[in-house]
């Protein structure tokens, strides 16, 4: 019998991870294969080349650009400082000087006698990549980076903000419908994952932007505070990139929903324990799901490989789901039944369906195709 499914969120306890950590450019990869290291490790490092600025000298001092280098103080690869001079010319006999300073420090690229221009290039910026999860080095990419590999508790969101962050996880709401509001935020939350309930607002979120929490987790958003918050719509595009001082991660999708209590209680067992997490969401080709990762103190045993195959069987009775249309959007449910004929639903249309009975024992008809598998 066919299946209609869509893969949906993990959130589990154990699992097996590998996360691959690439420079953006070649560079240096600073450990080898076999290698413990901690999620603050720096694993890699290269240079940005620096920004280039052209200097017009022989525009400025009114000289033929084959005579730049005849005034030049300083030559090609010379380091200079920021309104240091870099030419200097001599008129009516040597009693009037006029100079060109360097207008960034930089170093002398190259002396142009056809343009007479010089070009000045910035300081390189450094760049290093982390090792984001306590792990184990797997492998080792020449000159771009290296895979860790861990054990570890996994939750994934539907949306997220901003980039990685590491921080412990605090747990702040009583259960998973309470809100997350600006009086909860306290300035001892510092470099915490804050865990809310089923909501936040963009008042709680400047607030612990105010507090420096590192963090944020909860069921829900509504977009009129998520554009208050960031000050813009947050269109379709991947997002990570925001620079708002802070990561949100909301599990169970837009509006106020409860987060789902099997999500809410995992992060209760992880409580006070470090974790990395990711806010970079892309909803089209490609699916990219915000993440918070606690590494477990053990090797890595392949679980995670293995129970991919019993997922890829498709819905059988007992598979959680999450229903991702109205009207039970967010809700979170075990499969009971599935129905081999097909139904006629509102619109009309014949499809597959399946029984699933929610949390507090109601039970209701919906299709397939709209409901996710919640990977265990």
């Amino acid at each position: 019998m066919a299946h209609a499914y869509t893969p949906g969120l993990k959130v589990t306890r154990r699992t097996d991870l590998r996360k691959e950590r690439r420079l953006p450019l070649p560079g240096e990869v600073v450990v080898k294969e076999g290698d413990r290291v901690t999620a603050e490790t720096v694993v890699a490092r290269t240079e940005l080349p620096g920004n280039v600025q052209p200097v017009n000298v022989a525009g400025l001092l009114s000289i033929p650009p084959q005579e730049v280098k005849s005034v030049m103080l300083k030559n090609v690869n010379e380091s200079v400082r920021k309104g240091e001079p870099i030419a200097e010319s001599k008129s009516f006999f040597g009693l009037f000087k006029n100079s060109v300073t360097s207008p960034v420090d930089g170093i002398i690229e190259s002396i142009s006698d056809i343009t007479g221009q010089v070009i000045i290039r910035e300081p390189a910026i450094p760049i290093t990549v982390n090792a984001y999860i306590d792990g184990v080095v797997v492998e080792v990419i020449p000159n771009e980076g290296v895979v860790v590999e861990t054990a570890a508790s996994f939750v994934q969101g539907i949306f997220g903000i901003g980039g990685e962050t590491i921080g412990e996880i605090l747990v702040v709401a009583d259960s998973p419908e309470q809100e997350l509001t600006k009086e909860m935020i306290k300035p001892e939350m510092n470099g915490k994952i804050v865990i809310g309930g089923s909501y936040v607002t963009s008042d709680a979120l400047r607030e612990a932007v105010k507090c420096k929490v590192h963090g944020i987790v909860v069921g829900a958003i509504d977009d009129k505070n998520l554009k208050d918050f960031l000050g813009y719509d947050i269109g379709v595009a991947i997002t990570g990139n925001e620079q708002k001082g802070i990561t949100l991660m909301v599990t169970e999708g837009f509006g106020k929903i409860p987060m789902a209590k099997r999500t809410f209680e995992l992060f209760n067992e992880l409580n006070d324990k470090k974790a990395s997490m990711n806010g970079a969401t892309q909803i089209r080709a490609g699916v990219i799901r915000p993440e918070v990762i606690v590494s477990l103190k053990e090797k890595p045993s392949n679980v995670a490989e293995e129970s991919e195959g019993d997922l890829n069987q498709g819905l059988i009775a007992g598979t959680m789901v999450r229903v991702i249309r109205e009207p039970y959007f967010g809700k979170i449910g075990k499969v009971t039944d599935l129905p081999p004929e097909l139904k006629i639903i509102e619109t009309e249309a014949k499809v597959r369906v399946l029984e699933i009975e929610f949390d507090d024992g109601v039970k209701a008809i919906v299709p397939r195709a709209n409901v996710e598998i919640i990977e265990e």
